[in-house]
């Protein structure tokens, strides 16, 4: 059964919550963000995202936590947006979207982006996609041992876009098209 929401995932700096946000204000959805909640966790403890990414290894229960929660908002609320790397797998009734960027417009996104600077301090735009490759690696590790699930295999997904040369607004009229169509579908 269908339900009136959309999870998006993809890979780091995509433009998910840029895009998320477009997203809300046109369809007047509610916003669930796994992101905000696992950066609130690592600040909490002092550590920068990635150091968390690896603490999480330890601590498998946080991450299964991290996930449960997206799920079980979802269980009580229709037309809502779920930003969350496995948003895909923890609500599949969802349309379920993945944004790909290139990774040195990643890197470079990401390094300029004031949001990330508590969690996220590189001196060069290099040592900055070198984490992005090492976050990256170790969410796949972790999520395959944890879940059995690849985040980046295509095919658990309705729609891919790869937001490289889009517009912002331009990527999410993609998704909004595609969500309208994938809900008239039987």
């Amino acid at each position: 059964m269908k339900k009136h929401i959309i999870t998006i995932a993809g890979d780091l700096a995509s433009g998910k919550s840029r895009i998320t946000d477009i997203l809300q204000k046109n369809l007047q959805y509610e916003i669930y963000r796994n992101g905000e909640y696992v950066r609130k966790l690592a600040k909490e403890k002092g550590l920068d995202i990635t150091s968390f990414n690896e603490y999480l290894k330890d601590h498998p229960e946080i991450d299964e936590e991290i996930e449960r929660s997206a799920a079980a908002y979802a269980e009580n609320h229709d037309n809502l947006i779920v930003d969350a790397r496995l948003g895909w797998y923890a609500i599949p009734t969802s349309f379920k979207v993945y944004l790909k960027v290139d990774l040195n417009i990643a890197a470079q996104r990401a390094f300029y982006d004031e949001n990330r600077k508590e969690t996220e301090k590189f001196e060069t735009i290099e040592e900055q996609k070198q984490d992005m490759i090492k976050r990256y690696n170790s969410e796949n590790e972790r999520f395959f041992k944890l879940y059995g699930v690849h985040k980046e295999d295509m095919s658990n997904y309705d729609l891919v876009v790869d937001t490289t040369d889009n517009t912002i607004e331009e990527n999410a009229r993609i998704i909004e098209e595609a969500y309208q169509e994938w809900l008239e579908k039987d």
